[in-house]
């Protein structure tokens, strides 16, 4: 996979509490066989450029989308059998599934839907001005006032402050928080903590906190690809390097190696970063 393009801006001030990032990508070259969509603490929004995206989960058959939002999930999603080359893919905060979408993010968990089936035509109409815009900026303000128009500060109820709080907690930890000492914490049994959470996001504390531990380990070998598994091990508490590769194994359906070989290592020389949305590439 050569000539990768990426661009990017600073999200709109209204709404940073809601998307973390917003970004554009374009493959000029070949196209992988197959990307593994990995899970984080954010839900994914992607609205193609050119063709449909492939996705699937494994051993499910792939389904074609033109614009997708992603839950929270635990398990990699298959991108295979696509042809699509560009689009802008945002990482959403849970709080943006309700504030921007309408719905708990609970109610997306572990799938992939049309963004059209949640936002109705607006969506579909602004997915058709995106593949009309000539710049990058343009790009990103169509997607971004579609998000405005939809903006709704929802009265929260009496229990989502607590819930906020446990997943900030366990955002700023990586996982590292016990559920048992998140409970005393919010002031809640931990029965009550985990059915509240489970029933908010669709993922218990728990698998949330693997969750986010995993996506440390995926950051830190993006930008180290030559660091030691046993040093990255014992760096965010796993009890080996058997153990990380076990949760590898499980969330990514690879291991680490087979992951830093397929997707990372070919695209360390050959990976160009765009000059940015503000160029007007």
């Amino acid at each position: 996979m050569t000539g990768f393009e990426f661009h990017s801006r600073r999200v709109h001030p209204a709404l940073r509490p809601y998307v973390a990032e917003v970004t554009g990508y374009a493959y000029p070259g070949e196209l992988p066989a197959l990307h593994r969509g990995l899970p984080s603490q954010y839900l994914t929004l992607v609205i193609t450029l050119d063709e449909p995206l492939g996705l699937a989960w494994p051993g499910s058959p792939v389904r074609m989308f033109d614009t997708v939002v992603g839950g929270l999930h635990s398990t990699a999603v298959h991108i295979s059998q696509s042809p699509n080359r560009s689009g802008i893919q945002l990482a959403l905060r849970p709080a943006a599934a309700r504030a921007l979408l309408g719905l708990p993010p609970g109610e997306l968990a572990s799938m992939v839907v049309e963004l059209d089936d949640i936002l109705g035509s607006p969506a579909h109409v602004v997915g058709e001005r995106l593949r009309e815009a000539r710049t990058w900026v343009e790009r990103f303000d169509l997607v971004e006032n579609l998000l405005l128009e939809h903006w709704a500060d929802e009265p929260a109820p009496e229990t989502r402050a607590e819930l906020g709080w446990a997943w900030r907690r366990l955002r700023e930890t990586a996982g590292a928080v016990g559920v048992e000492d998140l409970a005393s914490e919010v002031g809640w049994s931990r029965r009550h903590l985990t059915d509240r959470f489970t029933n908010e996001y669709g993922l218990g504390p728990k698998v949330a906190a693997r969750v986010m531990r995993f996506e440390q380990a995926v950051g830190q070998l993006r930008r180290y690809p030559k660091l030691r598994l046993a040093d990255l091990s014992a760096e965010l508490g796993y009890a080996d390097q058997a153990h990380l590769t076990r949760e590898w194994n499980t969330i990514a359906g690879c291991s680490p190696r087979q992951w830093l070989t397929e997707e990372v290592l070919p695209n360390v020389q050959d990976e160009t970063v765009g000059a940015g949305a503000e160029s007007g590439v």
